[in-house]
């Protein structure tokens, strides 16, 4: 169902007057549409109750055994989604900050575009032995987990088999 067809579902089955639950996998608010489906019940006058879930970005790193902050190491984490492309299947303008940042970069939905992403990065000053892994499946019993640096991380990506849902992670 496309992210309309939900809303309009939840909508409908609320003012009908039933009990709906929408279970999400992680956050519902981290780039899982969370949002626009409470604008739908707000704008419908349907009352609704959030449970927060955790978000992939940190569960799947944490279950892989990589903390996304470590004192003294990595201060901070930035999640960004790994999805976004220009028109012209380029990363957007302001790409090149990401590789600016202190701490874990953490990239949802991006596998696809992992090629893009650790160019942009390298391109932008982010040194190419930087740690890189990405995490297939995270925090699921089939989870896989591939380690390297932003040099070698998509020859072992694809040499693994990693494929979707993935999250990629670079950073000390």
């Amino acid at each position: 169902m496309s992210q309309d067809e939900i809303n309009t579902l939840l909508v409908k089955l609320g003012l009908e007057g039933r009990t709906v639950v929408r279970l999400k996998g992680g956050d519902p608010f981290v780039f899982g549409r969370g949002g626009e489906e409470v604008l739908a019940l707000q704008s419908a006058g349907i009352p609704y109750e959030v449970l927060p879930g955790v978000t992939s970005a940190v569960a799947a790193l944490e279950c892989a055994g990589i903390p996304v902050t470590h004192r003294a190491v990595s201060r901070s984490f930035h999640v960004m989604t790994g999805h976004t492309l220009s028109e012209e299947g380029s990363l957007p303008p302001d790409f090149s900050h990401f590789a600016g940042l202190s701490g874990t970069l953490i990239f949802l939905m991006g596998l696809g575009n992992l090629p893009l992403i650790v160019s942009g990065l390298i391109k932008a000053g982010k040194p190419a032995d930087t740690p890189a892994a990405v995490i297939q499946n995270g925090t699921l019993p089939e989870a896989v987990c591939v380690r390297g640096t932003l040099s070698d991380i998509e020859k072992k990506v694809k040499e693994a088999g990693i494929g979707t849902p993935a999250i990629i992670a670079v950073g000390d």
